[in-house]
């Protein structure tokens, strides 16, 4: 099938293609991603890290993460055509040519690496665009289209960046921002795969083997109940190894008593509305769980 391609033209053209540009960024995914990173710094730096770390940090991770996702939408820009919940995609509706699109994101990459290496610091760098290869090559190039896990091991990449984080105040690693990377690791299949029972009907049109799409309902549930067990399990972990106090111990067991209660419904009701209100309190769940790891810091 050949691109299609839309002409606009008046006043209303350069918001348009900027929307469209915006929007191959995939602005949601990387608010997200930032409000991970920030509280990382904050428990990194036991207390408030220099404002201008902590803006240089957010913006070269925003540049790292939208052209990623960028990259991503002008690899699987025959699939998104297939599927509802994607057929309006700027690359779908010919809003960016494949062309421009690939050029935006290479672009955003190398701003993103020059960013952080300049103002940050080159493992930072080094992070950030490692995230970007390894959900470019591994996840969308590899496992989206041949394996069921595709999102447990794809997911990895959308938990580099409280590394990011980490290493921006620290210029290392350690044991603490590996836990918290694990926390977003384990939290990616139960939060997508929630999301995905309702668009099951769309991988399958597409031919991509999102666990829902070829799994019975029970099946996906029961997994997606495992995960939240180890999930909340891991977050009780990061108190000791990140030095974490009662604010955070109390909290991390409420939500995930929560999140738990959730996934057990799930798995017994087996209901689209179900799994989307699972997939809803997954965002905020771990947007709070990370909001109470900075707060911590602060209240001991």
């Amino acid at each position: 099938m050949s691109e299609m391609t839309v002409e606009v033209s008046g006043p209303r053209s350069w918001r348009m293609r900027l929307g469209a540009y915006v929007a191959l960024t995939k602005p949601r995914i990387i608010e997200l991603l930032l409000i991970t990173t920030l509280p990382t710094m904050f428990v990194a730096k036991h207390g408030w890290p220099s404002p201008w770390l902590m803006v240089a940090t957010l913006l070269g991770g925003a540049l790292a993460a939208g052209g990623a996702n960028a990259i991503n939408m002008f690899i699987d820009r025959d699939i998104d055509r297939l599927m509802h919940r994607t057929e309006k995609r700027p690359l779908v509706t010919g809003m960016v040519t494949p062309r421009a699109a690939l050029t935006f994101a290479i672009t955003l990459e190398v701003l993103a690496f020059v960013e952080l290496w300049a103002w940050v610091n080159l493992l930072s760098a080094c992070l950030a665009v490692s995230a970007t290869l390894f959900y470019v090559f591994i996840y969308t190039l590899w496992l989206k289209r041949t394996s069921s896990q595709n999102i447990v091991i794809g997911g990895a990449a959308g938990a580099v960046p409280v590394l990011v984080g980490w290493a921006a105040v620290t210029d290392s690693l350690s044991w603490a921002p590996v836990v918290m990377f694990l926390i977003i690791f384990i939290w990616t299949p139960p939060h997508f795969w929630a999301l995905a029972y309702k668009y099951k009907d769309d991988y399958q049109a597409a031919g991509v083997p999102m666990l829902p799409a070829v799994a019975s309902f029970k099946r996906t549930a029961r997994e997606i109940f495992v995960y939240s067990v180890i999930l909340v399990a891991v977050s009780l972990v990061l108190a000791p190894v990140a030095k974490l106090g009662l604010v955070y111990v109390v909290s991390a067991a409420v939500l995930g008593a929560v999140f738990l209660f959730l996934a057990v419904r799930l798995w017994r009701e087996a209901t689209n509305k179900a799994a989307m209100q699972l997939f809803s309190y997954s965002i905020t769940y771990l947007s709070l769980l990370f909001v109470v790891m900075a707060v911590d810091v602060f209240v001991k």
